[in-house]
């Protein structure tokens, strides 16, 4: 497979039969990936915090429910 170097870029090349470009730099393609996957945990993170929010809230009108049955 043949590349070659795009002008003004050190870490990325074009493959000559595809005319694909590529990036050529691991270390910066795994610092990508971690960025990802840090953005996707937080957002697990806060999935995670709104479902218990919502059953705090669930729990919280089935008490009030119950307390309004007693006072009746």
């Amino acid at each position: 497979m043949s590349r070659l170097k795009v002008q003004g870029y050190e870490s990325l090349v074009r493959d000559i039969k595809t005319s694909a470009v590529i990036h050529n730099n691991r270390s910066e393609y795994r610092a990508y990936m971690a960025r990802i996957k840090a953005r996707e945990q937080h957002g697990d993170e806060i999935r995670n915090a709104v479902k218990e929010i919502n059953n705090l809230k669930a729990e919280l009108r089935e008490i009030k429910n119950l307390i309004k049955g007693i006072n009746k």
